[in-house]
């Protein structure tokens, strides 16, 4: 479920504990994504999903809910935008499946930041209650060193860092 306002994401974030929710993955995607250099509280994010292209504004408000606007543009103008960006894209599947009456999405991260899976849920209230399935880990929801944005800029994973 998404936020009653337009624009508003209301989202929270888990580590993955295991790897049983595989057999309930409902679609997946492949992502590729960069930022672009911008004002401070703001990101903006170009995206190719499969075989379409999106640009992305983000700001924050609370830890848990952000403003978000996103804006179809076509696939030469996203490769011309991913030049422009300071470090290489981010690579990911990103695997939908439902669990009661919400929607996960749970973010397999490829190249530098193998290894890492991050399961989000949106929802409509920063309140709202939500099943807690038994893959979920840890919430990092309020850790920024979990945000995409900052994932991007890291040269090394956030899972090296926790090895040393």
């Amino acid at each position: 479920m998404s936020s009653v306002l337009p624009g508003l994401e209301i989202e929270r974030k888990f580590l993955v504990a295991s790897q049983s929710w595989r057999p309930a993955i409902q679609s997946a995607h492949r992502i590729s994504q960069s930022y672009l250099p911008w004002a401070p509280g703001i990101s903006v994010r170009v995206r190719r999903i499969d075989d379409r292209a999106v640009m992305t504004f983000k700001t924050d408000l609370t830890d848990v809910t952000r403003g978000e606007w996103e804006v179809p543009i076509a696939l030469e103008l996203a490769d011309l935008l991913f030049g422009l960006c300071p470090h290489p894209p981010i690579d990911k599947i990103r695997h939908r499946l439902p669990v009661g009456p919400h929607v996960w999405e749970i973010d397999q991260f490829l190249g530098r930041h193998e290894g890492l899976y991050l399961a989000e849920i949106e929802l409509g209230d920063p309140e709202e209650a939500f099943d807690r399935p038994d893959w979920l880990g840890p919430e990092v929801t309020h850790d920024p060193r979990y945000r995409n944005s900052a994932l991007y800029r890291a040269a090394e994973s956030v899972l090296d860092e926790a090895r040393a």
